[in-house]
Formats: C-alpha cells, structure tokens, sequence
C-alpha cells in the first residue's frame, strides 16, 4: 500500500501539491508515477484535494487538518482504510513527482523481508551520495549510518563535520516506509525536542530508540521545496 499525505496549507509554499506540473497537479503526478507498483491512497486534509485527485481517477480520504506530520497524516488513513497490522505501508511525499519507481519498489521489498525475519519494529527510508557543495543545503536532509546501515542522526545541517576532509555526504530522500503496526507504534511515540529543533520527525524514532533502517538508492529526482524548485519541475515537461 503506497499513502500519499497531501497538505494544503503548507507553511513554506502553500498549495504547492495542486501546483501544475506539466499539465497535472503535483499531487496527481506523484501518484500517477508509483500507482502501477502497489495500491496508491492520497491522505488529503482539504476536500479541494479530493476533488482534483477523483477527477484524475485517484483514490483520496479526508483526513485531520490538526496532523503535525504526514506520517500522522497517513496512519489516520491506514485507519479509515482498516488496514492489517502487518501491511506494509509506503509514505511517499505528495512534492516528490520525479520520485523513481524503482526507489519505492525497492523499499517495500526490503521491509517485506524484515517482516519475514520477524522484527518487531519495521521502518524504513532511502538515501544517495551527495557532493559536498549538495550538502550545504538546508532543504536537503542529510544521514549519518552505522555499520548496518541504520540511520544515527539526520540533520539539515551538512554532517558529519568534515575536520579530516575525507567526509562522505549521504542525502536523506523523502520516502518512508513502515509496518501498519510500527506506525501506530511511532505515531504514538512523545514527541522528541529534537525533532522540533530540526524541523524533522523521522527523529522521534531515534530519540526514542527505534531503528530506521536506511536503503541506498541510485536516483536523481528531487522533492518540491521552493517555487525554484518548482520552476524547475516545470522546465523538464517543457
């Protein structure tokens, strides 16, 4: 099951997920892009949402306008959808239309083989290289790992410090992906002051002690942060 939390008042670039995006709003193209992978739901929280995403034959719910994450976003919905505890779910962001199909795919085939190994909480996201002058970005996480590929620490700050000049940079990409019942797990977590410092949830987890675990991906699409990024998107359907 893919879930696509849609907000509409976004607090840097409201309305950015009806931006027209060649032709289709932005929301509507990110499903389009994943919807032959698995079942795709969007997690709306305005019916204006809704209404774009039945015109274009996609299947949305109404959710709570008060969700402080899309992750809260998409376990309402898991719950209107009453899906199993053991379902996997794949968060993929309604601003990231270049998101490859094979960067989900391979997600959910990884989280599957952590549910038959039996682990109990099942999370888990996507990273890439990234150069240094990349790193430097503010609107691009970036992830620290351990030895097996567990994520340490993400951060909008470029980590680790480079005091060697050796340092390798790893951009975090916005999927996620959970068992229905570890994201009930995670959704009930306190929050942690960490991820209000950063601005960033998936840190709850790790302040709580939870693993992510973290997938190397080769892909070269980005996520819709700014209205340059926006302006870029629209270039590639010129």
């Amino acid at each position: 099951m893919i879930i696509i939390p849609a907000r509409l008042a976004s607090s840097r670039f409201p309305q950015k997920v009806l931006a027209d995006i060649g032709g289709l709003p932005m929301v509507v193209r990110t499903a389009k892009r994943v919807e032959h992978i698995d079942k795709v739901v969007v997690a709306a929280d305005d019916e204006s949402i809704i209404e774009i995403c039945k015109e274009h034959g996609i299947d949305a719910r109404l959710t709570s306008t008060t969700h402080k994450s899309g992750t809260d976003r998409i376990y309402e919905c898991a719950n209107i959808l009453n899906l199993a505890d053991d379902e996997i779910i794949i968060n993929v962001q309604a601003d990231e239309p270049f998101i490859e199909p094979e960067v989900v795919s391979s997600l959910m085939q990884k989280l599957q083989e952590l549910k038959t190994q039996g682990e109990d909480f099942i999370m888990g996201s996507c990273y890439n290289a990234i150069n240094a002058d990349a790193a430097q970005d503010p609107n691009l996480v970036k992830v620290v790992l351990d030895e097996n590929n567990n994520a340490i620490y993400f951060s909008r700050s470029a980590i680790p410090y480079n005091r060697s000049g050796n340092a390798t940079y790893f951009g975090h990409i916005g999927i996620y992906g959970f068992s229905k019942k570890s994201l009930h797990d995670f959704c009930n977590l306190p929050d942690a002051p960490v991820e209000d410092i950063e601005g960033l949830e998936q840190l709850r987890a790790i302040y709580h002690s939870k693993k992510i675990t973290m997938l190397k991906v080769a892909s070269t699409g980005f996520g819709i942060d700014t209205k340059e990024d926006l302006s870029r998107a629209i270039e590639i359907f010129l």
